[in-house]
């Protein structure tokens, strides 16, 4: 990859279910956040055949394997400082005083994005089991953009 990555995949909750359908959604990423919940330890080296992966430990990465993961951790992308941690209620910095323009989070299993002090807030969805009437989904975030442009990818399973 040349230069700094502009295109952002941006997955969560597998909860050790990687499909091929996420995996189709991801091809072109030029860097991927896992916001947590990864499930298994296969699910990152499948990812990294896309792209180069951060990831993050979730509340149900409790085995062995999953304690290398951090709880937060930051990406960067050029002069964009994307946060990442599992749960959004969990923050514990003021991301615009620390000048991060993205705040990627999971857990809730439900897809969404705001922005707050011009810091964008986003949440890919679950990407794994169905739960809760939720769509299965992951995003791509579009940093060659301003504001940048987060498309939501519905999985059809």
């Amino acid at each position: 990859m040349q230069g700094s990555p502009t295109r952002i995949g941006l997955i969560s909750d597998t909860h050790g279910l990687l499909r091929w359908q996420a995996l189709e959604a991801l091809r072109g990423s030029e860097l991927i956040l896992h916001a947590g919940d990864v499930g298994k330890p296969e699910i990152l080296p499948a990812l990294r055949e896309i792209a180069p992966v951060i990831a993050v430990r979730g509340n149900v990465d409790t085995s062995d394997w999953a304690k290398t993961l951090p709880e937060t951790a930051v990406a960067e992308a050029g002069k964009v400082l994307l946060y990442v941690l599992h749960d959004v209620h969990a923050l514990d910095l003021n991301p615009a005083a620390a000048g991060f323009r993205v705040v990627v989070s999971g857990h809730s299993h439900q897809p969404g994005k705001f922005e707050r002090d011009g810091v964008l807030y986003i949440n890919p969805g679950s990407a794994g089991p169905h739960r809760f009437r939720l769509p299965i989904t992951v995003a791509r975030l579009n940093l060659a953009r301003t504001p940048f442009e987060a498309e939501f990818v519905e999985l059809k399973i």
